[in-house]
Order: structure tokens, then C-alpha cells, then sequence
């Protein structure tokens, strides 16, 4: 444990931080010498590079508008869910693990994306459909229940369906495409990997 005014890693303490923190490379912008690999590039910047091997994935997020990008939570949400059933009824509880872990993930990370400024009624009941789904997720992880899964999956498909229709709606409106299928995702398709 690192007392106030301490250093764990020789940097200056962080204001306004629990000191217990204080210097951790995690939580700094700067990076101490020490945490770079052959002293070349901090270790958070090859872990950037490293998490998007795709290129064209990459591109793909970059240039997406919201809308899309949304989509593509879903589709990632569902296709790991997808590959976490896949494993739970094949009794790899490994692969159970680390699909349902990434869809948990997801889940979370959209429901930090709700803005309540802008509709409060809206978010509160969303965000219960993404706690529910969450729910769904670890009791089937950790339960090893199928039917958990099916429930979430139930749920993150309607949303799919809703937001693509959201989404067909805005892109008429803006006068272009259509910006992505009604069907579900295939696997290997593009979407998010997180």
C-alpha cells in the first residue's frame, strides 16, 4: 500500500486520485521508463495496436456513424452469446468463459453509452433491458444455464431488430442507403471485437 505523497513507481503522485494509485502506470499519461518493452514504446500503445489486427475493421469503426456503430455492438453481443451457447452445450467451459465475458463486456459498454440527459424515462427502461441481459449473461456463465442464454439472446436480437430498423429509418432520411442487412450477423462477418 502507498501512503499520500508516496510514489509506487518513482512518478509524481496523481492529484485528486486515492493515493493507493499514486504513480500506477494504468492511471498516469506518463509512462516511467521502466514500463516500456526494450525501451521502445509504452506497453498501452502496443496493446492499442494489438487489440485491432483487422485493418479494415479498424476502418470500418472509424468511419461508421453512431447508428452503426450501435449495430455492430449488437451484432458482437449476439455473435459471442451465440459462440458462449455453442461451447456451454459442447461443455467447453473455457470457450464459455471467454465468449460470454466479451458479450458481458459489450453489454456494459452500451449501457455506459445511455445518455439520460437527453431522455431519462427512455435510458432507465433501457438500461434495465441491458442490466437484464447482463444478468442473463454471467447466471449462464456461471450457472452453466442455456436457457439464460436464450433469454438473453431473445432480447439482444429484438434490440438488433429495432435499432436496424432505427437505422434503415435515419439513413431514408438522410437520403442514402441502407446501412446494414436485417439478418443476423454470419459468422465471420465485421463487427465489434472487443
Amino acid at each position: 500500500m502507498v501512503f499520500r505523497g508516496e510514489t509506487r513507481f518513482g512518478s509524481p503522485p496523481n492529484r485528486g486520485r486515492c493515493a493507493e494509485f499514486a504513480g500506477c502506470p494504468i492511471t498516469t499519461a506518463r509512462w516511467p521508463r521502466k514500463f516500456t518493452r526494450a525501451g521502445r514504446r509504452p506497453i498501452l500503445r502496443e496493446m492499442s495496436t494489438a487489440t485491432v489486427a483487422n485493418p479494415y475493421l479498424r476502418e470500418a469503426v472509424l468511419t461508421a456513424s453512431p447508428e452503426q456503430l450501435q449495430l455492430m455492438l449488437y451484432d458482437g453481443a449476439i455473435r459471442f452469446t451465440m459462440q458462449g451457447r455453442e461451447a456451454l452445450l459442447k461443455k467447453d467451459f473455457e470457450a464459455v468463459y471467454n465468449a460470454l465475458t466479451r458479450a458481458q463486456k459489450i453489454v456494459l459498454e452500451m449501457h455506459a453509452g445511455l445518455r439520460p440527459e437527453v431522455n431519462p424515462t427512455l435510458c432507465e427502461r433501457v438500461g434495465a433491458l441491458y442490466m437484464f441481459v447482463y444478468h442473463k449473461l454471467v447466471d449462464g456463465s456461471a450457472h452453466h444455464d442455456v436457457q439464460a442464454l436464450d433469454d438473453a439472446l431473445k432480447i439482444l436480437r429484438l434490440e438488433r431488430e429495432t435499432w436496424q430498423l432505427l437505422c434503415d429509418r435515419v439513413a431514408t432520411d438522410r437520403g442514402g442507403d441502407l446501412v446494414a442487412s436485417d439478418s443476423e450477423p454470419e459468422p465471420g462477418t465485421l463487427s465489434v471485437e472487443v
